[in-house]
């Protein structure tokens, strides 16, 4: 045991501690006067604290007994997006909670690392090979859709783009077909702009239908990054303010807890999904910088950690994570320069949240499982290279084939 922790890449875990202190301290200060939110401080010590426990549980853990498992954990996650369906609880707008023993949970948060595992193990089984449209791609592709309805049923458009994200990262690095990728990137790029251009010239009728269907707040957010003309005061008002702290913080930031907009409670959700905006107003442009920095140097670390695996799997499954992080990275700031719209999603290891916070740390500890297991060179995945979806349905339902499909 004690060799396996000398294994451990303790640069990641020094990084992991400094965005613990940075996320106490925005949370402190996001929080500080209101006795509604007076908590959250606390409970992100707690999770944190929860959260190393579990990062060191599981570098100990070899990660090919949850790759061996890929099925099991597709399956208990797709169990968990239905369940909410019917028993979760809402905040702001979107019906993703469940509450177990007093604590929220939000499956969709951690189906992506569900995902990520079922998508290595079924990429790994293909030892490098191309992968075909019709056989691979397509497949896989069908295995990310429900989760991403499901999800999509929840109002909770911000989770449920970062599954595409996951997949067309694995696919990348899954060695799809060049000639294919290219394809996809133009199709990506088409529907982009003619679906922004369609938004802009009808609006009204996209609107009218938003509201139909139950989703007029997706309008309250492409509005202000597409037509914030024709936005009402009221819809402009994170947005606008946000990029008015941000701007105000200049190059050094206004001071700790010395933010005019954040402290006058302005910016709603600055502890959660706007968080940004407080780092950006009382550390200003240097303190912005320095957090980047931060997630670039973790994001090295990962890639140079990928490059020295030598299991098939664990390229895939640190691919999974960086997209997944980098795609939050990206969402979250982004509207706040006016890059994108607001999707609602959290800043990873800043934001508050506990199951943000545990999915990532869990997702750190994966990783230094890859690492601290590299050596290990059994293959668990077995002999099979290229499993359908026949047989993935047919191994969970446990069932045996018959003559005739023999």
């Amino acid at each position: 045991m004690l060799h396996k922790f000398k294994k451990i890449d303790y640069s990641i875990v020094f990084i992991l501690v400094i965005l613990m202190g940075i996320s106490i301290l925005s949370i402190y200060s996001t929080t500080f006067g209101r006795p509604k939110l007076e908590g959250l401080p606390k409970s992100a010590v707690i999770f944190y604290i929860l959260g190393f426990v579990v990062f060191f549980g599981m570098s100990m853990i070899n990660y090919k007994f949850i790759i061996k498992n890929y099925l099991y954990i597709y399956g208990v996650g797709m169990l968990l997006l239905i369940f909410v369906m019917f028993f979760g609880k809402e905040y702001y707008g979107a019906k993703g909670w469940l509450s177990i023993f007093g604590v929220s949970l939000q499956p969709a948060e951690l189906f992506k690392l569900c995902l990520i595992v079922f998508l290595s193990a079924f990429l790994a089984r293909k030892k490098n090979r191309p992968l075909y449209f019709g056989r691979d791609v397509i497949p896989i592709s069908l295995c990310v859709l429900p989760p991403l309805l499901l999800v999509l049923l929840q109002n909770d458009l911000g989770n449920a783009l970062s599954y595409v994200v996951i997949l067309v990262g694995l696919l990348w690095i899954g060695n799809i077909k060049f000639t294919h990728a290219l394809i996809g990137f133009m199709i990506a790029v088409a529907a982009f702009i003619g679906g922004t251009q369609a938004y802009i010239h009808y609006h009204d009728e996209i609107v009218k239908f938003l509201n139909d269907i139950g989703r007029s707040h997706w309008a309250d957010r492409f509005d202000p990054w597409l037509v914030p003309e024709l936005t009402s005061r009221d819809v402009l008002w994170q947005t606008y303010n946000a990029k008015l702290a941000i701007g105000s913080g200049g190059i050094t930031g206004k001071g700790y807890m010395e933010g005019t907009t954040i402290q006058s409670n302005r910016v709603p959700l600055a502890y959660a999904d706007s968080i940004f905006v407080q780092i950006g107003e009382e550390f200003g442009f240097i303190g912005a910088s320095v957090l980047l920095l931060l997630y670039f140097i973790l994001i090295h670390r990962l890639v140079l950690i990928a490059l020295e695996c030598k299991d098939r799997a664990g390229p895939y499954l640190i691919v999974g994570i960086i997209a997944m992080l980098l795609y939050q990275i990206f969402v979250n700031i982004g509207p706040f320069i006016g890059l994108m719209p607001l999707t609602g999603i959290t800043l990873p290891f800043i934001s508050s949240g506990g199951t943000s916070i545990m999915i990532n740390m869990i997702s750190m500890g994966l990783v230094m499982s890859i690492k601290v297991h590299t050596e290990e060179n059994e293959d668990i995945l077995g002999s099979a290279e290229q499993p359908s979806i026949t047989d993935l349905v047919r191994k969970l339902l446990r069932r045996k084939p018959s003559q005739q499909e023999q």
